[in-house]
């Protein structure tokens, strides 16, 4: 198939592409590197009325290091975090997701706010930028507003973001010392969207601890007894899965997932919570 036709602009600035979507609101779609959108558009499961090309906008490109937080511009794309032109402030953990997404072509283009605000339950960052406590700036010509990662995703495909507003940049707090993660991704195979994806940081500095789980079946998720349960373990040993396991079961129940999810699905899950589980506590 072939996209609907549309009108195409490519502005200059942050400005005129704010400009652009408060007079086209909901009729209009960004475009940065294209790795979801283009395949939505030929599929004509995406028919907007225009298309606001950002992939070359300078203003979303910033990488910055201030007050004890990275600040990534929403352009950057996650070849720029696997190859180390982005620095590391969480020990690992971000070249690590951005090496695992697609392929290197992909990589090249595909870019961290774009990842984001498409939304989808099976992507990488969501669930990472949620266990690592970041927070995103979000731009319109009404207003400038902060939100923790957490609370951008509503549902699958769908966004808190209003239909004017952008992903400026990517705010990620400096880890402590302290800070241990894990990090295990299930999928059919390597480059391909995950079945099931759980992050595990744990920084004792800071007395915090986050698990998150994603995957095909449902939006990414907080799994706060599992995270208590992780942060109580000081070295791994085979006796500890019940004890995670039963800090799982907790979790998925209170999220009404129990009678949900499948045999199948519960176990795979299970399996990437438990490796990212002993990452966290071996690293």
């Amino acid at each position: 198939m072939k996209p609907v036709q549309f009108a195409y602009e490519r502005p200059g600035s942050l400005d005129e592409t704010l400009r652009l979507l408060a007079e086209h609101a909901g009729r209009a779609r960004l475009l940065a590197g294209g790795q979801s959108l283009g395949p939505m558009l030929n599929l004509r499961l995406a028919a907007p009325d225009m298309i606001i090309d950002i992939g070359r906008l300078q203003e979303l490109q910033r990488v910055e290091l201030a007050e004890g937080v990275l600040i990534i511009g929403a352009g950057v794309c996650h070849a720029d975090i696997e190859d180390g032109r982005v620095p590391d402030v969480t020990h690992g953990l971000l070249g690590r997701v951005a090496s695992g997404i697609g392929y290197r072509a992909v990589r090249n283009r595909g870019t961290v706010g774009g990842s984001l605000a498409h939304a989808d339950p099976a992507a990488d960052w969501p669930p990472v930028m949620m266990a690592l406590g970041a927070e995103l700036d979000l731009r319109s010509t009404r207003q400038c507003r902060r939100i923790a990662a957490a609370a951008l995703v509503r549902g699958l495909l769908t966004t808190t973001l209003e239909a004017d507003e952008i992903i400026e940049t990517v705010c990620i707090p400096l880890a402590g010392g302290g800070m241990r993660w894990g990090h295990y991704k299930i999928s059919a195979k390597p480059g391909d969207f995950a079945d099931s994806l759980a992050v595990v940081v744990i920084d004792r500095d800071k007395g915090e601890a986050r698990a998150v789980l994603a995957g095909r079946s449902q939006t990414p998720v907080f799994l706060p007894e599992t995270a208590h349960a992780v942060a109580g373990i000081h070295s791994w040993s085979s006796d500890r899965m019940p004890v995670l396991s039963a800090a799982m079961d907790a979790d998925l129940g209170r999220l009404g997932f129990s009678g949900v999810l499948s045999q199948h699905d519960r176990a795979i899950h299970f399996a990437s919570v438990a490796r990212a589980a002993r990452e966290a506590v071996t690293r």
